[in-house]
């Protein structure tokens, strides 16, 4: 009877053991065994994923970024369009397997996801009315400005100035049409795009400035889900094969560098390291 409920007790561990186990280890397989990698992105955020307005097809560097780590995979890549605030949920719920959506990689969210090798850096700034008398980040205290709900952006503008008051939006192109209709003083984002948003409104740019001060450097990065060490393992050997071939060189001038409308300068990171400060 003993060696009964010792072997039926053992078997149900084992059973316990696969399904956390074996199963959470094989996120990969997964992948393979549907034949698709589906990927969030946010679809409103140019140039890394928008909606292209002639083909009404997502495209974008996030874009292209997912493509590849298909490509790795030998699967199709699906790409999901979702909002900043629900980013790590989708990604934590399984509803996505791979996060492409301009995402910071910062320690708080360590905790939550992991990350691949930095994608992408970016500074944080605020941009700024020319008549509106602000000169720097400071004297946006007691001042209302506009970001996106549920970003990095909106929390480096709390540590910058605690006393500003903050109104956040589902996307950043909300934020900047808040902007636009006086409704706030300041607008945060990222410099690459704020530099679009001021491309898209032509001569009206010239009515518009950027603050000088960087509220923050950031890594971006793609986002896994939480102990998927195989997943990783393949997204990080993607995007090295992107770099050491050139390509993400290339990805870059594309979308950020002289061949785009934003004609950003060259690009001073390289796709090598996982590690921020």
């Amino acid at each position: 009877m003993k060696r009964r409920v010792w072997i039926a007790a053992v078997a149900s561990a084992a059973s316990l053991w696969m399904a956390h186990g074996v199963a959470h280890a094989d996120q990969v397989e997964a992948i393979k065994k549907k034949g698709e990698l589906v990927v969030g992105v946010l679809g409103t955020d140019e140039p890394m994923s928008f909606i292209d307005p002639k083909t009404r097809e997502l495209v974008g560097y996030d874009v292209d970024l997912g493509r590849a780590v298909a490509e790795k995979l030998g699967v199709k890549p699906v790409f999901k369009q979702i909002t900043i605030a629900a980013r790590i949920p989708e990604l934590q719920q399984g509803h996505i397997d791979l996060l492409a959506a301009s995402l910071t990689h910062n320690k708080e969210r360590e905790a939550q996801i992991d990350f691949s090798l930095t994608t992408f850096v970016t500074g944080t700034k605020v941009l700024v009315r020319k008549n509106s008398g602000i000169n720097d980040v400071p004297e946006l205290a007691g001042k209302r400005v506009v970001t996106a709900k549920g970003s990095s952006m909106e929390v480096n503008m709390r540590k910058a100035v605690p006393t500003a008051n903050i109104i956040t939006f589902d996307t950043s192109p909300q934020a900047f049409v808040a902007l636009q209709q006086g409704k706030a003083v300041g607008y945060v984002n990222e410099d690459a795009s704020l530099a679009r948003s001021l491309n898209q409104i032509g001569d009206k740019r010239n009515d518009y400035k950027i603050l000088p001060t960087n509220l923050a450097t950031e890594p971006l990065a793609l986002g896994i889900k939480k102990g998927e060490a195989n997943l990783k393992k393949v997204v990080d050997e993607a995007l090295r094969e992107l770099e050491a071939s050139g390509k993400a060189e290339a990805l870059y001038e594309q979308w950020f560098g002289q061949q785009s409308a934003l004609k950003m300068p060259k690009r001073e990171f390289k796709i090598e390291t996982d590690k921020i400060d």
